[in-house]
């Protein structure tokens, strides 16, 4: 143009140039906001990383487009510091079926962790295979057989029971007082080889989200402060946490939405 004289659209034309994108001009975007609200949201979840902290900033209605979250994620310094894992020899996984329903098939599995004292507690945490959601977690120094009954059967006056309940060969699992308890309820105990824990995935995924975002974050003073730090954990994992596997959804939101699809459906 300044050197042949030519106008804008003859010189468009030559270079193969939209006079839309000649014209553009770059629009400022005042993000200080998504900047303070995204902060806040990674100190808050510590364990969350840029795609679940996207997800609750458009739940918000704050952001829209994930790559302005992950700019933004980036330049704030907030990307997670993981742990490398030592390369283990390769084994088979064995590909769990999908439950298809609510109830269809629980699991049930320990985690231990300990008072700032030092004492040890033990958790016990239940949840469906279907939904993610977690049913209970029961807190206490010592959970033996008959106190596990004691959780079913407060979860069944609640919500029923599955068809199937997928555990390991531990003594709390394996002994007298579930296998008579089972049979008489006629729910089927699924135990999983021994050394086999990719058999309950479902469970063992969750037991890491639970460490991960939980027990690895908070200091537990008294065992009243466990059961009420976990619990609180529990219901916040249920109805707001955003799961991958789920769509992004909450288990909860996921159960209602599944219901709606199946009554729409006539089922």
């Amino acid at each position: 143009m300044e050197s042949f004289g030519l106008s804008i659209r003859r010189a468009c034309n030559l270079v193969g140039l939209w006079r839309a994108t000649y014209n553009y001009q770059r629009k400022t975007v005042d993000d200080k906001a998504i900047r303070l609200r995204l902060k806040e949201l990674a100190d808050q979840r510590r364990r969350f990383g840029c795609h679940r902290l996207h997800v609750i900033l458009k739940r918000e209605g704050l952001v829209i487009n994930h790559k302005r979250t992950e700019r933004i994620y980036r330049e704030e310094g907030l990307s997670l510091r993981l742990k490398k894992r030592k390369k283990k020899v390769a084994m088979v996984r064995v590909k769990l079926p999908e439950p298809e329903r609510v109830n269809q098939r629980w699991s049930m599995d320990f985690v231990s962790d300990s008072l700032c004292t030092g004492r040890r507690f033990r958790v016990l945490a239940i949840s469906d295979d279907f939904s993610r959601e977690c049913l209970a977690i029961e807190v206490d120094t010592s959970i033996g057989g008959a106190r596990v009954v004691s959780v079913l059967e407060r979860l069944a006056e609640i919500r029923g029971l599955p068809e199937v309940i997928t555990v390991d060969n531990g003594p709390e699992f394996a002994g007298k007082a579930l296998d008579e308890w089972a049979y008489g309820r006629e729910v089927k105990l699924n135990f999983i080889r021994p050394g086999k824990p990719v058999e309950n995935a479902y469970i063992e995924s969750f037991n890491g989200k639970l460490r991960d975002e939980c027990l690895n974050q908070n200091w537990f003073i008294s065992l009243r402060d466990a059961r009420e730090t976990i619990e609180a954990w529990r219901i916040d994992y249920n109805e707001f946490r955003p799961h991958s596997s789920l769509g992004d959804l909450s288990p909860l939101e996921y159960v209602s939405k599944t219901e709606k699809i199946l009554i729409h459906a006539g089922l």
